[in-house]
């Protein structure tokens, strides 16, 4: 599998604080990862330091498969654009003069792509108007266009969402998905908001303390945190059986209880059970939110 970013053993101490330790983390190209973590688990720490705003104390990483100590570092990190913390947008001016001003500073030689990029996020009718009047949700996709300049193929966004109203985070999250289906950018995106993380990753990792705890796709999360019936029973071999001659897959837990998977009819299921001898005691259905799947993984309430 090709990697936009990979880090090794990546760590950032603050005296004897580590901020980062000895964290490993890997991100496909073409992915939307999601960066999930408590408040000062270590995700703006990571950030900061794959967008050379801050150097490792130890460890490495590599973007688009350069490693952070190698020459050509410059060249790799400038197919990224980043809105790191806050979007940095000139305030007094224009949504059309930012992205001027970013062509500038990264040495594109003509304007050509900014309307097209105005166009994307939705600013292209703003004329005029100066940034310091535009909503919270306009300013962070504007922050968006000027990460955009260049025609980066890594955006890397930190809390992209945080503060926006419902409108302003659906047309941030339909920005996100366009920018990677249409467009194929590959996103970071750190975020609180897991329920709406939920609505745009492909790949998670789940970091505590700075160390990563856990890496997984989409795919594997919905299979863990698919819907079940958690019933108890008097003998799960029964359940077993019986379960297997209707093809309907499920876990046993004990000796009495089991997680039934997909749709069932639970009263065919009771008459079905009685021929073996056997009683359904209890039975609830379990539906386990990346909310809560991250506080089981890595305790306590999430609060970031």
């Amino acid at each position: 599998m090709e990697y936009v970013l990979t880090t090794h053993n990546l760590t950032k101490k603050y005296g004897k604080f580590k901020s980062l330790d000895e964290l490993s983390i890997h991100i496909p190209k073409g992915a939307i990862y999601g960066l999930v973590g408590k408040n000062g688990a270590g995700k703006t720490t990571l950030i900061r330091v794959v967008c050379g705003l801050q150097e490792p104390t130890k460890g490495s990483y590599s973007i688009c498969g350069v490693k952070n100590t190698a020459k050509s570092i410059c060249k790799s990190r400038r197919r990224m654009g980043a809105v790191v913390e806050t979007p940095a947008i000139y305030m007094d001016m224009t949504a059309e003069d930012n992205l001027k001003q970013q062509c500038l500073i990264l040495g594109v030689p003509t304007y050509d792509s900014v309307p097209d990029i105005l166009k994307l996020v939705g600013l292209n009718h703003t004329g005029k108007k100066k940034a310091r009047n535009f909503s919270l949700g306009m300013k962070q996709r504007l922050g968006i266009a000027v990460a955009l300049v260049g025609n980066p193929d890594f955006l890397i966004l930190d809390e992209p969402i945080n503060g926006l109203d419902p409108q302003g985070i659906i047309e941030l999250r339909e920005l996100i998905l366009k920018l990677n289906r249409e467009f194929q950018i590959t996103v970071l995106i750190s975020s609180h908001i897991l329920d709406e993380l939920a609505r745009l990753a492909t790949h998670y990792g789940f970091i505590d303390k700075g160390h990563l705890v856990k890496e997984i796709s989409a795919d594997e999360l919905d299979n863990v945190c698919r819907k079940c019936v958690y019933l108890e029973v008097t003998s799960t071999a029964a359940l077993a059986r019986v379960l297997d001659a209707e093809g309907i897959e499920y876990e046993i837990l004990s000796d009495h209880t089991a997680n039934v998977y997909g749709r069932f009819n639970l009263s065919n299921l009771v008459l079905s059970l009685a021929k073996e001898n056997c009683d359904i005691i209890s039975s609830h259905e379990q539906d386990e939110s990346l909310e809560n799947y991250f506080i089981n993984l890595v305790g306590g309430n999430h609060n970031d």
